[in-house]
């Protein structure tokens, strides 16, 4: 049981009224929509304790759904389930993921069609970002980044590593470094995140002249779930990281017994194959 997303509650043929649509009467006149919900928790508390505290209320649910394809209007249902899966997940932080059908019964294309429907899955995921800096004003630049993360609605910024001072890697003639490690909490897919850690770069006027070179700001993406992602920008898990002691130390302190997707290893023991 990994307490990711153990128990399922169903919400089935949600009858909502919504101005959705690509033509101009759509959004003006409206028509009924379906909705179909899977919320994925634990309910296990909830269950031995007969507390509805420790769950998640599906009326809650099914009346901020409805109240949300009110007061909005999209042309596009995949934009109408993509923001309202947001807009729950947000909501309802007990809840770890959504499977979200939003379904149009008579579609106006002009053919004999019971309905259309999209559905999507969406949920939070887990982080292991590094994070780094050898000018200037090493911890404040850090701290910052940590900052902008947590004020950002799509990031939760759970635990933060103690930062080490280190020396550098790779290109040697450049200062000692301040490095950590955040764990973090979020709704971006990895290329979305990698997008907003650049920004946060870019904000603490980072530049990217020299490769391993001295930097404001850095911030690396080490694990992501258990994902393998393979792209030109962006490869997780970090394809070095097993050898730098700066980034397995401060990741051993937050979760020493994270396997590596690819090799199987733990944290604890990459580091102490590499320090031993």
């Amino acid at each position: 049981m990994t307490g990711w997303e153990v128990d399922q509650i169903h919400i089935k043929n949600l009858e909502v009224f919504g101005k959705h649509g690509v033509f101009p009467e759509e959004n003006r006149l409206g028509q009924k929509f379906l909705i179909n919900a899977t919320l994925y928790m634990q309910t296990r508390e909830a269950g031995l304790k007969d507390d509805l505290t420790k769950s998640i209320h599906y009326g809650e649910v099914s009346q901020f759904m409805t109240k949300f394809m009110v007061e909005h209007t999209f042309r596009l249902i995949e934009t109408a389930a993509e923001q309202m899966a947001r807009a729950v997940l947000l909501e309802f932080p007990a809840m770890n993921r959504i499977t979200l059908e939003i379904c149009k019964p008579w579609a106006p294309i002009g053919l004999p069609l019971e309905a259309v429907s999209v559905e999507i899955t969406r949920g939070w995921h887990r982080a292991y970002v590094a994070v780094g800096s050898n000018l200037g004003e090493k911890e404040e630049y850090i701290q910052n980044g940590i900052e902008v993360l947590r004020w950002d609605e799509d990031c939760v910024v759970e635990r933060v590593s103690q930062l080490l001072s280190t020396k550098p890697y790779g290109v040697l003639e450049q200062p000692d470094f301040l490095n950590g490690m955040i764990e973090l909490r979020t709704l971006l897919s990895p290329e979305e995140l990698l997008h907003l850690l650049h920004e946060i770069e870019k904000a603490a006027n980072r530049e990217r002249k020299i490769h391993w070179g001295p930097r404001t700001l850095d911030l690396d993406i080490i694990f992501y779930d258990d994902y393998v992602v393979d792209q030109e920008k962006l490869q997780i898990p970090h394809p070095d990281m097993q050898n730098r002691e700066f980034v397995l130390k401060p990741l051993a302190e937050l979760a020493p017994y994270f396997r590596h997707p690819l090799n199987r290893k733990t944290v604890k023991q990459m580091l102490e194959e590499l320090t031993n």
